[in-house]
């Protein structure tokens, strides 16, 4: 009987192979099978082992590895025989002696194993049966890399609780296989859940409202708790082809009662009664994680490109630190996850910008409780695009050689809701990849943003604008746009220079307010556009470079405390609908009422107007048969141009109305056939001409003016 090495011989002898898994599981051996077992073999690779042949060995006979080639290169391991297994051999995980049928080496691990132990210490030779072999060992839990790799194929991967950590070495795809037509999750490690048979379909008897996490369905006996299902609504009637507000994939969290289910995502939306939800049970990967990893990219197109990570039907799956250059599909690709991370990635210089899913770092489908942050890209199309997700995080991210590609954030404008972006920099562009997908979002808010350029247009509700600074770059956008919809809109402490509100959507119950800003605009710019029919509220804002612009918007605008500024002699700002101007000041700026409807102008709270006002007067109004109310008080007005009117209104039927004003210079030319009734009291005219005034009468009182 051999007696088994002492214990100083046998940590020596694993010391040298590396092999601490190895160590553990001997040693933790009750100590009357130690006594039993014959010393292990200990060869210096692969080969020695496989050569000795299988006669001679015993079921359970162990052999240590000092190496897979030679001693100390990393792939030493710890094998036990198994007479019986005529299981193919693998080159790491299962060993087969030469010219033998029946008996293999199985490897004995504690779950964590390594490319070396296959034979890979370089990309010279594919690695993707290597892959493919510890994958398929369900007692794998982690596979590493620690030297570059070479893989060609696109592995389809449906199992859980996995993480794959490449040492931040390279993955080249040199020679990769074909992909297929429009095929993004066709990457080289593309996790996938298993969409089951199971579906059930019912149109809803009464509305569900938004922010619910209680269903109807048919038979609540059909879901159990802790089961995970693709949740989707049917499409908007006489909307788009992907127009759905709601598809998210859904873990039930309670059985409520016999026709109600509760689900673990507080939707965003109302549904109408009569809609149709679609429920399909769902067996979702977990937990498979992918980690420090740089990869390069092969081919030019979709069939020969290729991307490192794909994710359908995905639950609590992380990506962290994964650097890519020239891949064609989305670096980090999702649909239909729940709960994740994708961290400290970037990519640079993909193929294509112009091919529609092409060129991005990360796309978002169908995605809940995501957070994307600490990633940078260079001339992609996009950073991150969050497309019918919600309640998702982009933080301290950086997009750079924006110019000729798409912009680095977007949203595509299915139903999008409830998104944080902060801290970000490179251009934005939400809800606006077309009519095909509804562009409609809500409740996004973006904080301490730097960019060139940046629209939210479209149907996007209760947005949330903090500190977005837009820079006009001479290489993009020399007007520095921040364009926005005018639905609940909260713009604070943002600067830009064309600014520009529209308004594509009526659905909110909070105001829009621009706040504590600072526009300087290029002549002629459209400030609010004709479309904006909803109450506009500029406060404590700056806006220059006001010649010639516009207010176009039928809903009233007011303005608090803010300073409006043109140059001298330039275009008056025209302005369509009522407006309220409370304190701050008018510098060298001329109003001028459309009068294309009836309209009223309200001033006071001691707003100075001064300089001289572009188009000849502060106050004017355009040729037509509209009333027009004006409200002056505690108004001052000053000029040192003797022709500029303060006021100048000669047409249409007009009521006016000043009190406690103070004029000094210029004129007042208030045409008595243009006024309907006139209150012109306790005002200061000081070196002011009245070129036009009416006499007073019943319909014009003028009492209690000091002229100076």
């Amino acid at each position: 009987m051999h007696r088994p090495p002492d214990a100083t011989t046998r940590r020596r002898v694993l010391a040298t192979a590396g092999l601490a898994a190895g160590a553990a599981a001997l040693l933790a051996a009750p100590a009357h099978a130690a006594a039993a077992a014959r010393p292990p073999l200990v060869h210096t690779g692969v080969r020695a082992l496989l050569d000795r042949g299988g006669d001679k060995l015993a079921d359970g006979d162990t052999a240590l590895l000092t190496g897979y080639r030679e001693p100390g290169d990393g792939g030493g391991m710890l094998l036990r025989w198994d007479p019986r297994s005529s299981a193919p051999p693998n080159g790491g995980t299962v060993l087969a002696p030469a010219n033998t049928r029946r008996g293999r080496w199985l490897r004995v691990h504690e779950g964590v194993l390594d490319f070396r132990s296959f034979g890979h210490f370089d990309a010279a030779h594919p690695a993707d049966d290597a892959l493919d072999a510890m994958l398929a060992d369900p007692a794998v839990h982690r596979i590493e890399a620690h030297t570059d790799l070479l893989l060609r194929r696109r592995h389809r991967i449906h199992r859980s609780r996995i993480t794959l950590d490449f040492g931040g070495h390279t993955v080249h795809t040199t020679g990769i296989e074909r992909g297929s037509h429009d095929d993004p999750f066709g990457a080289v490690l593309s996790f996938s859940g298993t969409r089951t048979a199971t579906t059930l379909t019912h149109a809803l008897a009464a509305p569900v409202p938004e922010l619910t996490d209680t269903y109807p369905v048919p038979d609540s006996g059909a879901f159990r708790v802790g089961q995970w299902w693709a949740l989707a609504v049917d499409p908007v009637a006489g909307g788009g082809r992907d127009e759905r507000e709601l598809q998210k994939l859904v873990e039930i969290t309670e059985i409520v009662d016999p026709t109600h289910v509760r689900v673990g995502y507080l939707s965003g939306w109302e549904l109408a009664a009569g809609r149709r939800l679609t429920w399909t049970r769902v067996e979702p990967v977990r937990e498979a994680h992918v980690r420090a990893l740089r990869f390069e990219g092969a081919g030019s197109d979709e069939y020969t490109g290729s991307h490192p990570v794909a994710y359908e039907y995905a639950v609590d799956c992380d990506v962290h630190a994964i650097h890519a250059v020239g891949t064609f599909w989305p670096v980090i690709m999702r649909r239909w996850c729940t709960r994740f991370r994708t961290e400290n990635c970037s990519l640079k210089n993909p193929p294509t910008v112009e091919y529609g899913g092409a060129g991005y770092l990360t796309q978002n489908i169908y995605c809940l409780y995501g957070r994307i942050a600490d990633c940078t890209t260079s001339n992609v199309r996009h950073l991150s695009d969050l497309t019918a997700s919600a309640y998702c995080l982009v933080e301290n991210c950086h997009g750079d050689g924006d110019d000729a590609g798409g912009n680095p954030f977007t949203t595509h404008g299915q139903y999008e809701h409830d998104l944080l972006f902060d801290g970000n920099s490179g251009l934005m562009d939400l809800a606006n990849s077309g009519a095909q997908w509804g562009t409609s979002a809500k409740r996004i808010t973006v904080r301490k943003h730097v960019c060139s350029w940046f629209t939210a247009n479209t149907r996007i509700t209760d947005l949330t604008l903090e500190d977005v600074r837009v820079i006009a770059r001479p290489t993009f956008d020399r007007a520095g746009t921040l364009t926005v919809n005018a639905d609940g809109a909260q713009v604070r402490g943002c600067t830009a220079m064309t600014f520009s509100l529209a308004q594509r959507s009526t659905r909110s119950r909070r105001p829009t307010v621009v706040s504590d800003c600072a526009f300087a605009v290029p002549p002629d710019t459209v400030l609010i556009q004709s479309a904006v029919t909803t109450p506009v509220h500029f406060v404590r804002c700056e806006l220059t470079g006001l010649d010639g612009a516009a207010l176009r918007g039928t809903g009233p605008v007011r303005l608090t405390d803010c300073r409006l500024a043109a140059a001298e002699h330039g275009a008056p700002m025209t302005v369509a609908a009522e407006l309220r101007i409370h304190g701050g000041r008018l510098e060298g700026l001329g109003l001028r009422l459309t009068a294309e409807r009836d309209q009223q102008l309200w001033i006071t709270g001691g707003t100075a107007l001064t300089g001289t006002p572009a188009g000849g007067a502060f106050l004017s109004r355009a040729a037509s048969e509209a009333t027009v109310v004006w409200d002056l008080s505690d108004l001052t007005a000053t000029t040192t141009a003797s022709g500029t009117a303060h006021a100048r209104i000669d047409h249409g039927a007009n009521h006016w109305s000043a009190t406690g004003c103070r004029f000094t210079g210029g004129t007042l030319h208030l045409a008595p056939d243009a006024l309907r009734s006139a209150l012109h009291s306790t005002c200061v005219e000081d070196g002011t001409r009245r070129t036009a005034f009416p006499q007073p009468g019943d319909t014009a009182q003028i009492t209690g003016n000091l002229l100076l």
